[in-house]
């Protein structure tokens, strides 16, 4: 008799600890403590954080519900559960953009990561609170060294790509129960050092006083909504990723939507009281940009004592936290390629990372390159491939049907039918409101009309690519179930 190919079953998360660090490792990382302050010393400060948390939590927290639960409910990744819920057909490339819009963030994250990587190893070094260390000239020959940024870019994803292989529960979650609750306790110690220096007050005022005039403007609530969504990672398939490995008993309305919301929310926050403190007392313009996590907090280590131990303690924790977050970015793709292909995981796992590697090569050489593709993906990329996601869920499937056959299952947390018009009608409302808002007032610039193109073009390449894969498919014989370990 021939040998007949055995099955193995979905990888699941081993513990719901584990569950619960793979969502928050997933969401928290550069996006709460590289993006999130200089986001919001762009955006006005206070102003900023208050329309940041009523976007987080009158549209993310019940997105990520909505998106967890997808995964849950079809245990498929992307491509596999918008086939599920549409049907076969070009309708299917729905979730083809929101696949590329993936791809796309993770290709100018990898040379974030690098950064954090770069200081990590720094910090092992004591080059922070070394005679004569000057924080902006060594961030300024890191990002002017386009072959040291390229080469950090080539370590970063062959080390996702060497933890993706081991699988779910031997690689991303082994790795994500250290890697965050060690990142909370560095932010910690830096927010004590940080409110006892010389004009911290000031930085309280700026991060937390409300200028109104901020809230009219839409620059603010497009920002807001970017952050939303780049820091909770809703529209990324990420929570549907992890969604899909879901055991029978976990609870998703709490670990996929409210524990998430206020973790990663309250790790941002951290992170602006750790910083503008300390940019105020040592005279950094709180609108410094990119950079300003990067020329702000280096300075305290100085002042410190036992600094040098604190700053290994502050950089391996924020890169151990953005890493992981690439672990999940660049899983979504893993998962849903080795499901829709013949390949193995590792192959996958290989042809994935090397993909991402090189369309991050602009990124890491440029840094113009990678601000740029920031805003066009995190601004206008984002809420696209959310839309695709909670509009399959509200208008195709049925926000009631999930929500009974999924959302409250084991639900420690009881969802009303409350939830219904939030994700068929709110979110989306708010979403294209804010979106529309912001082109009308920015018409004519060159950032717009790449944001436009995406909006316009990724759903036609969706389409028509999945109109012609499944067209020519039939049935498929499937001889494992991909995405779990092997």
């Amino acid at each position: 008799m021939a040998d007949v190919p055995t099955k193995t079953a979905r990888a699941e998360w081993g513990t719901r600890f584990g569950f619960l660090m793979a969502m928050i490792g997933a969401m928290v990382g550069a996006g709460n403590i590289w993006r999130f302050p200089y986001v919001m010393g762009n955006n006005g400060g206070g102003a900023f954080v208050l329309a940041f948390l009523t976007l987080l939590f009158v549209l993310a927290v019940p997105g990520l519900m909505a998106e967890v639960a997808l995964g849950r409910y079809t245990n498929k990744g992307v491509i596999g559960a918008f086939r599920d819920v549409v049907g076969r057909g070009g309708m299917v490339g729905l979730g083809v953009v929101v696949l590329l819009v993936n791809i796309a963030l993770m290709s100018y994250y990898s040379p974030v990561i690098a950064w954090t990587l770069y200081y990590a190893v720094h910090s092992l070094l004591f080059t922070f609170t070394g005679a004569g260390f000057e924080a902006e000239p060594f961030m300024n020959s890191l990002f002017g060294n386009a072959a040291l940024m390229i080469g950090l870019h080539t370590i970063v994803m062959g080390s996702i790509a060497a933890v993706l292989g081991l699988g779910i529960r031997r690689g991303v979650e082994r790795l994500v129960v250290y890697a965050v609750p060690a990142l909370v306790f560095a932010l910690l110690v830096m927010v004590v050092r940080g409110l006892t220096l010389d004009g911290a007050a000031d930085g309280l005022a700026f991060a937390f006083t409300i200028d109104w005039a901020y809230l009219t403007y839409s620059d603010t609530w497009i920002a807001a909504l970017g952050q939303a969504l780049f820091s909770t990672g809703l529209g990324w398939g990420i929570a549907l990723t992890i969604g899909s490995y879901l055991r029978e008993y976990d609870d998703v309305p709490l670990g996929g939507g409210i524990f998430t919301a206020i973790g990663e929310s309250s790790i941002g926050i951290l992170a602006a009281l750790a910083i503008f403190p300390i940019v105020f007392a040592v005279g950094v313009e709180p609108d410094a940009g990119a950079g300003l996590a990067f020329v702000s907090l280096v300075q305290v280590f100085p002042e410190i004592p036992f600094g040098g131990f604190v700053a290994i303690l502050f950089f391996v924790g924020f890169f151990l936290a953005t890493f992981t977050s690439g672990l999940l970015i660049t899983e979504v793709s893993v998962t849903t390629i080795s499901e829709e292909t013949r390949f193995s995981r590792t192959q996958t796992v290989l042809g994935v990372c090397g993909g991402i590697w090189l369309l991050g090569l602009p990124s890491a050489y440029s840094v113009e390159v990678l601000d740029y593709l920031d805003f066009v993906f995190g601004n206008w990329g984002l809420p696209l491939a959310t839309l695709m996601i909670l509009g399959v869920i509200g208008w195709v499937m049925g926000p009631e049907r999930l929500r009974l056959l999924t959302v409250n299952r084991n639900a420690g947390v009881h969802v009303g039918r409350w939830w219904n018009p939030v994700i068929k009608y709110v979110i989306p409302t708010v979403m294209i409101f804010i979106m529309a808002y912001f082109a009308w007032e920015n018409r004519g610039t060159a950032e717009l009309y790449g944001g436009i193109a995406v909006i316009v073009l990724f759903p036609i390449i969706g389409y028509a690519v999945m109109s012609v894969v499944e067209g020519r498919r039939g049935q498929p014989e499937t001889a494992e179930v991909p995405g779990g370990d092997d």
